[in-house]
């Protein structure tokens, strides 16, 4: 049994790691807004009472559109969280293996012809939230050449059930189940030319308890399907599935000021290290996502 603290544990991520973490037989505390990663002291206060042996360090602002309108508040939550998650590790718990999650968009822009994405890439971020990772990234390595077992996780986008209607999939998913129940005749949505490795988040979990155990200090691990689809097929999916025959209409305040074409990631060196592969078919994490919403909507109406 391992003694496993979580921080972020309340988001998206966070309360299905907890699930499989505790499913494994793991000892799990989890902290979240009541333990605030940009105040060191109550951290060290959190690990102490925990003694941790694995840090999953989740706790981080991920809504990629909002970095451009706060990037400074992504500077201190991602940057400095993180830097205090280390350093509390480092005074409490020196011996645990922390997991700093980052994320794929540190990748950039990148051309078709270099895909798919591995962790030698140079990473080239083109949001404040990308930059703000690879700044956190930065830290991870410091401390990992300091002698703490850190380990660097960059998941491609996931998805699954519980996953807040900001993001792409849920988004357009909620809309439709509106437009269904309000006989609305049409949608909006943002841009739909985009391709996206979607992993599910099911998955993704799995791979960072794999990660805790045999996972390098001071290495970088993609958690990747290995697969692109176009979040356009996705919609056309979803309204097949929910409200057939609705108009899909794109509305400019939906946009991003930058966007990434296409990103496809290789989990080769995650397979390698832990015999990791998705085991989640796209068509079952979009099911159980409108499920989950659909859900959702009719305990709102009860």
């Amino acid at each position: 049994m391992t003694r496993s603290l979580v921080t972020g544990a309340g988001g998206f991520v966070g309360r299905h790691l907890i699930d499989h973490l505790t499913s494994a037989g793991d000892e799990v505390r989890g902290v979240d807004r009541e333990v605030d990663v940009t105040d060191r002291g109550a951290l060290e206060v959190a690990m102490g009472a925990v003694a941790p042996q694995v840090i999953y360090h989740l706790a981080a602002m991920t809504h990629v559109g909002e970095s451009w309108r706060h990037p400074d508040d992504f500077t201190r939550v991602n940057v400095v969280g993180t830097l205090n998650v280390l350093e509390a590790a480092r005074r409490v718990a020196p011996e645990a293996v922390v997991l700093v999650v980052s994320s794929a968009d540190v990748y950039g822009v990148v051309d078709p012809a270099e895909l798919p994405i591995d962790e030698g890439r140079a990473p080239r971020p083109v949001s404040p939230y990308a930059q703000s990772k690879i700044e956190a990234e930065h830290a991870a390595r410091e401390a990992a050449h300091r002698g703490q077992h850190v380990v660097i996780v960059r998941p491609f986008n996931h998805i699954g059930p519980g996953q807040a209607t900001t993001f792409v999939v849920p988004a357009i998913a909620s809309r439709l189940l509106a437009a269904r129940d309000e006989g609305a005749a049409s949608v909006v949505v943002g841009d739909l030319s985009a391709r996206r490795d979607f992993c599910d988040v099911r998955d993704v979990v799995r791979a960072y308890r794999l990660l805790s155990s045999f996972g390098v200090a001071g290495e970088v691990y993609n958690v990747a399907s290995g697969h692109d689809v176009a979040i356009n097929d996705i919609a056309q999916w979803l309204v097949a599935r929910i409200v057939p025959r609705v108009r899909l209409e794109v509305s400019e305040d939906l946009l991003r000021p930058v966007e990434l074409p296409v990103s496809r990631g290789s989990f080769a060196k995650l397979q390698r290290t832990t015999g990791w592969e998705p085991r989640i078919t796209l068509a079952t994490s979009l099911e159980d996502v409108v499920v989950a919403l659909d859900e959702g909507l009719t305990n709102q109406n009860t």
